[in-house]
């Protein structure tokens, strides 16, 4: 039974092993070399790359993007979980509204954030609708701005996090609820003690995957934040792109990635001990 097991798993753990580790692998070694007088690496190795991180340029675009991924993180849980538990109560309209949350995958991300630019820009709809009712007197500043940022994101991830909560609330047992209210418990009450607890495993994981989402997202503050507001993976995208500095890129994506591990263990302990 075990040789099975070893036999039925090894495909998957060597397409895990190309696909993954021997690519991780390139990229640390990278991070310990030099970049080249025309980009590339070269010899010698070195630990300039992690050094250069303690710039205090790069600590603030590390602490901007784990704020405004925590930020976007919250936004979706105070939007995700309602429509979330909507979707759950709907009963025969329950397919026709998951439907609906599912629709924006059909079309291109890339599609939908030049999309919000046209909305939030100066002449958009937004401000050509507030200027027509007299609520101000000139465009807002709406677009390549951090709320255009943060605004984005919440828009491109909030389906990762009603999935899972609904997932969760499908499961919930009606009798549950209905206990709660027979022993004098209000709506709120209900709510808040008896719901919220046992669907935390779905807020969980759907915070996992916005929150890492974000916190690698370079799309969306590129077109959105207009160059004003960088985010990490902005940073790795440009280094291995316009600077063609691909050591110190690699370096800012391992750290990243430790980043982000370190971040979630806690999260990831919590939720092994909900299941």
């Amino acid at each position: 039974m075990t040789r099975l097991r070893w036999w039925c798993l090894s495909p998957a753990g060597l397409l895990l092993g190309l696909l993954f580790l021997v690519p991780l692998g390139i990229v640390a070694r990278y991070s310990f070399l030099t970049r080249g007088p025309y980009g590339g690496v070269e010899l010698p190795y070195s630990l300039e790359n992690y050094k250069l991180l303690a710039d205090p340029l790069y600590l603030a675009i590390f602490v901007r993007s784990i704020g405004y991924a925590g930020l976007a993180t919250a936004l979706c849980v105070a939007a995700g979980f309602p429509l979330a538990l909507f979707i759950a109560r709907s009963g025969r309209r329950r397919s026709l509204y998951l439907a609906l949350v599912v629709v924006p995958f059909w079309t291109s991300f890339l599609v939908r954030t030049y999309a919000w630019m046209f909305l939030l820009r100066d002449t958009g709809l937004i401000n050509t609708a507030l200027l027509r009712m007299g609520l101000i007197g000139e465009p807002l500043q709406l677009l390549y701005t951090p709320f255009a940022v943060i605004l984005g994101l919440v828009y491109g991830f909030l389906p990762f996090m009603i999935l899972p909560i609904y997932a969760t609330l499908e499961r919930l047992d009606p009798a549950l609820v209905e206990a709660a209210a027979d022993l004098g418990a209000r709506p709120m009450d209900t709510l808040f003690r008896v719901i919220v607890p046992l669907a935390s495993p779905g807020i969980l994981a759907g915070s996992l995957l916005v929150f890492i989402s974000c916190l690698g997202s370079y799309l969306t503050p590129d077109l959105l934040g207009g160059g004003k507001t960088i985010m990490i993976g902005n940073l790795v995208q440009n280094q291995f792109t316009a600077a063609r500095d691909w050591p110190f890129g690699a370096a800012l994506s391992l750290v990243l990635m430790a980043t982000i591990l370190l971040l979630l263990l806690p999260l990831l302990r919590r939720k092994e001990g909900l299941l």
